[in-house]
């Protein structure tokens, strides 16, 4: 069986029903020492190797190193496109390029469609777009209709294959995110955050008569919270809030390529 990819195909076993990529002549395909790699995916902590029995082309059968295809995409994209043999060197540079458009587009657009999927594939994200938008349906009447709207339209753009249009003002603001950009570090962002997240809400209610709209917000251990769905449009809200209580305490810090 074999896996295609923009930087070629490689060749792969079904391990627990799920497939694996066959280590040794994948590495050597890009002209590498096998021993080299397979020594550093094993310090590797985003790096699982496991063992495969194959059949040889003497009709033995030997165990054979294999890694998830994860484990492999993720050793390609982190590849010095120098070491490789020149042969290999264009095809795996213009495989790292579409690594880092499809990582970008999962972080800033909610997700990337591989121009080269399968009907299958293509599907099956679909009938997943299906059941976000009936989740968006069921929570309509208890989150931000302004929140519900911009979430819509990345399923919507997710399904299609498409960029999403969204008004700037309406894209999500999220407070650890906000006090991780004024300098603040990890432990000082949780000290801070529920606090902060308050004292915004109640500048914004004193100014409007009535606090912001809520959405509901996945945390770090698997539970589900009711949280104010803030956007860019509230900006204004957490500056303020910044200013009247943490700025004193918590100075700007120095930005790279300039000054505080």
């Amino acid at each position: 069986m074999k896996l295609d990819l923009s930087a070629g195909s490689v060749h792969t076993v079904l391990v627990d029903g799920l497939p694996h990529v066959v280590l040794r002549p994948a590495i050597e395909a890009l002209g590498m020492d096998y021993s080299t790699q397979l020594a550093k995916l094993k310090t590797r902590s985003w790096a699982s190797v496991g063992q495969s029995p194959m059949t040889g082309a003497d009709g033995k059968t030997y165990q054979m190193a294999v890694v998830p295809v994860r484990t492999f995409l993720m050793l390609l994209a982190t590849v010095n496109e120098n070491r490789v043999k020149e042969s290999a060197r264009k095809t795996l540079v213009a495989f790292q390029n579409e690594t880092a458009d499809a990582i970008e587009a999962y972080w800033t657009q909610g997700g990337a469609i591989n121009p080269r999927a399968t009907e299958d594939q293509l599907d099956s994200l679909i009938a997943r777009a299906k059941q976000q938008a009936e989740v968006l349906s069921i929570l309509a009447p208890i989150v931000s209709p302004e929140w519900l709207e911009t979430k819509g339209r990345l399923v919507a753009a997710r399904a299609l294959g498409e960029e999403p249009e969204l008004d700037p003002l309406d894209v999500p603001l999220y407070v650890p995110d906000f006090l991780k950009d004024k300098g603040l570090k990890r432990a000082q962002v949780e000290s801070v955050q529920s606090w902060f997240g308050r004292r915004a809400a109640a500048l914004y209610e004193a100014e409007h008569g009535e606090k912001p709209g809520k959405r509901q917000s996945d945390l770090p251990n698997g539970s589900v919270r009711e949280t104010y769905a803030w956007t860019a449009r509230h900006l204004p809200v957490f500056e303020e809030t910044w200013d009247r209580y943490y700025a004193d305490q918590y100075p700007t810090q120095v930005e790279f390529g300039g000054a505080a």
